[in-house]
């Protein structure tokens, strides 16, 4: 029993090591070279409020994790709207028992030399949280649930960039 168990972990090693160069990330510097630079060049414009203050450093993050300050290619500016919606009542207690924290941010990608418009759309996402009737522990949630908001858009931002960078060259 131990031999074929054996054998199956070798063939199993053996197809993962034969396979392990047909992958590629989709929007690598292989496939479209010069892309992490210019990903990397966007200048994330300061975001109001503190939904903001949070997609502004998941974006500056997102784009550019390396710490370099290279010269700005591209500005990035991003206007967001929140709301909260409790779906949830308990009747005994008529109280909000979860609430979700929804938001929208428009966002545009300008060409810093000349202003011209690379990128315009808007991103869309929500998160969840439980409420409480302990008051530290309700806003606590509520800020929880709108870092997590913040990296859901901070990410689907992103990767609309990424894609539109990688189908032009620079």
């Amino acid at each position: 029993m131990s031999w074929s168990r054996g054998f199956g972990a070798v063939a199993a090693l053996a197809l993962a090591a034969g396979l392990g160069g047909c992958f590629q990330p989709l929007y690598s510097e292989a496939a479209h070279p010069g892309l992490a630079e210019d990903v990397r060049a966007i200048e994330v414009a300061p975001i109001k409020d503190r939904i903001g203050h949070y997609l502004a450093d998941d974006l500056t993050s997102d784009l550019n994790g390396t710490g370099q300050t290279p010269p700005p290619k591209y500005r990035l500016t991003v206007k967001v709207d929140t709301g909260t919606v409790t779906p949830t009542v308990n009747s005994l207690i008529n109280v909000a028992t979860s609430a979700t924290v929804q938001g929208a941010a428009e966002y545009t990608l300008n060409k810093v030399d000349g202003g011209a418009e690379v990128l315009k759309g808007k991103a869309v996402a929500a998160a969840a949280y439980d409420r409480s009737q302990q008051r530290y522990n309700d806003l606590r949630a509520e800020r929880d649930a709108e870092i997590r908001l913040a990296r859901a858009l901070s990410a689907e931002i992103s990767l609309r960039i990424a894609s539109e960078l990688a189908g032009k060259s620079s």
